[in-house]
């Protein structure tokens, strides 16, 4: 999970800050020694861990404690906003073209991950917000670069435009023409990459600038090198003039030094990060979130987004009352686990639930096997014991799991789990469980959202 490492012990200092009570100056520097090593180990560059510390540690010892809130509070608050402010403070989009398509011209070291991640960028303009984008082959050097950009093109249904071996120059140019007549909106251009940043490649990169004039330029770099992300950011920009990055494999460094890093190293802004392999894994950058989910509070706007992009007002409102009437029967059970995997990793919607709640799912895997079991289980039931299980005793369990190929201990173990489940429902419906700390309360939120906290929860 991204960050994992530096949640961590950013955690561990504030909780040893909260067992002090009332917070000293000398308290305040020592956790803000142990914040330093922190970002150090996380692999954030010397100079942005100095700024950043001398930062919050200046705000915390001449800060006013507020009313509500106890010290060690006041200090993981300051941390959260100076989080916010290192990775750009707000979401920054896409620059849009007033007239005709907007360009928009991936560049990046090889391995990056361009080709795919500007297809799924391309994907997720058109899921969103109902653009008509055109994939552009303009790596002409790298072996199958245009079979792979066809490849992901048809899995997303996106048109793919390439002239083979042509000059790249001359592609683009070509592509802006076809866009134009076919009525896209969004033009990506796929460019070549280099192992390193050399002449040859910059000149390249200058010359497609200068003849189609790009919206956006949009630099990829792999978080998992770290610092070699930041000094490429750094590079690609003072030979091109970058407009923002995207962040690519983010999933995979648990370290997240270079999201710490290169806005403030470089003044440009994340403005979208790779988070998994399949082609819908891509999200918008909101630093804000980010920071409150490196410190442990979730992220329950980016949770409440994906489980919009699976479910609809319908079965939220179903959901709902059964929830109100504590009513969820062994056949809802298996909907919220289906679309719970349709959400993603569960690595990554852990990183999204406050506290507690995330700590519940680390290390869960909702894997086809799995899921597989489940359903079998649930699916070798009768209708009645679907919505009784309480009448399963020794005999129904045996004949369940001879029906399905599985042993009783694995229908055992789903009925725990689905009992632990009523048990939760049964809170929320006598009005026990407020909601996670921070949002309000979560029952008290109407609609389809509604529906979607609740479900959630209880995950």
């Amino acid at each position: 999970m991204a960050f994992e490492g530096l949640s961590e012990k950013l955690n561990a200092t504030f909780k040893r800050l909260r067992g002090k009570g009332r917070l000293s100056e000398a308290d305040v520097r020592e956790g803000m020694r142990e914040v330093r090593l922190a970002l150090l180990e996380a692999d954030v560059s010397y100079k942005v861990v100095k700024d950043f510390v001398a930062r919050v540690t200046e705000r915390c010892v001449g800060s006013d404690v507020l009313d509500s809130l106890t010290p060690a509070q006041q200090v993981v608050k300051i941390v959260n906003e100076e989080l916010t402010a290192l990775m750009g403070g707000a979401n920054a989009r896409l620059t849009m073209a007033s007239k005709g398509p907007t360009i928009v011209m991936m560049v990046g070291l090889q391995g990056a991950g361009k080709t795919t991640n500007g297809a799924k960028l391309a994907g997720l303009m058109r899921r969103q917000f109902g653009k008509r984008p055109l994939l552009v082959a303009c790596d002409v050097y790298r072996p199958a670069a245009i079979t792979q950009l066809q490849v992901v093109g048809e899995q997303l249904d996106i048109p793919v435009f390439e002239m083979g071996q042509e000059n790249p120059v001359t592609i683009a140019q070509e592509a802006l023409k076809y866009a134009k007549d076919h009525g896209h909106d969004m033009v990506f251009l796929d460019t070549a990459g280099r192992l390193h940043i050399d002449e040859a490649l910059m000149n390249e990169l200058k010359a497609i600038k200068s003849t189609v004039h790009p919206t956006e330029i949009l630099l990829v770099v792999d978080a998992m090198t770290g610092q070699d992300a930041v000094n490429a950011a750094g590079a690609f920009d003072e030979a091109l003039g970058i407009d923002g990055v995207m962040l690519t494999k983010l999933d995979g460094d648990a370290r997240g030094g270079a999201a710490l890093s290169i806005r403030a190293s470089t003044g440009k802004p994340i403005k979208f990060v790779g988070t998994g392999e399949k082609l819908d894994q891509i999200e918008l950058f909101h630093p804000e979130r980010m920071a409150s989910r490196i410190l442990g509070m979730g992220d329950m706007l980016s949770f409440i987004e994906k489980a919009e992009q699976q479910y609809d007002e319908k079965q939220a409102k179903k959901l709902e009352e059964k929830l109100r009437k504590n009513k969820l029967t062994l056949s809802d059970y298996l909907e919220q686990l289906e679309q719970l995997q349709n959400m993603g990793d569960l690595s990554q919607i852990a990183g999204m639930l406050p506290g507690g709640m995330g700590k519940q799912l680390e290390g869960a895997d909702l894997d086809g096997k799995q899921m597989a079991h489940t359903k079998a289980i649930i699916q070798s039931m009768t209708p009645l014991e679907r919505e009784n299980p309480q009448i399963l005793n020794a005999s129904r369990k045996r004949r369940i799991a001879a029906g399905c190929g599985l042993e009783v201990v694995d229908v055992n173990r789903l009925l725990k789990s689905f009992e632990m489940l009523q048990q939760i429902t049964k809170s929320m419906s006598k009005g026990k469980f407020r909601g996670f700390p921070g949002m309000g309360g979560m029952p008290a939120m109407g609609g389809k959202m509604h529906g979607f906290g609740r479900k959630k929860r209880f995950k």
